[in-house]
């Protein structure tokens, strides 16, 4: 997120506002996702070998295709465009959340911490959803 100083504000007389995004690394979604993705990429590294081409593939396709999506996303020009792929996204979320449960369930990995931080990036993905599709652009 970039931050701009303003003359006008609380405390040391400075405000903080939020400019445009200038490159999808500003999103903080997108931010929040790619650490999801590296998250992820850990967790699988200490999987059993039998699940390299199983599992553990499956989550970081999954978990890539997120930050990928909303990447893309940034670049096209109409809203329905945005959404699209705002959507893709979405719904790779929502990917990597199944694939949570039985990397739990075999005993591979505790995802708790996963699973909250896949909550939080789908709540900021909506909010950018909506706001792409609430803009006049």
């Amino acid at each position: 997120m970039r931050l701009a100083a303003s003359d006008h504000g609380p405390e040391n007389g400075l405000h903080h506002v939020r400019l445009p995004a200038k490159c999808f690394e500003d999103l903080v979604v997108w931010r929040k996702a790619h650490h999801f993705v590296l998250a992820v990429y850990k967790l699988t590294a200490s999987f059993p070998k039998q699940e390299t081409y199983g599992l553990s593939s499956q989550m970081r396709r999954a978990a890539v295709s997120v930050p990928a999506n909303i990447a893309e996303g940034f670049r096209k020009r109409g809203k329905a465009d945005k959404a699209r792929f705002m959507n893709i996204a979405e719904g790779s979320l929502e990917e990597s959340h199944y694939y949570l449960i039985p990397a739990r369930d075999l005993g591979y990995a505790e995802t708790g911490s996963l699973v909250i931080a896949l909550d939080e990036i789908s709540r900021l993905l909506g909010s950018y959803c909506r706001a792409i599709l609430a803009s006049n652009f």
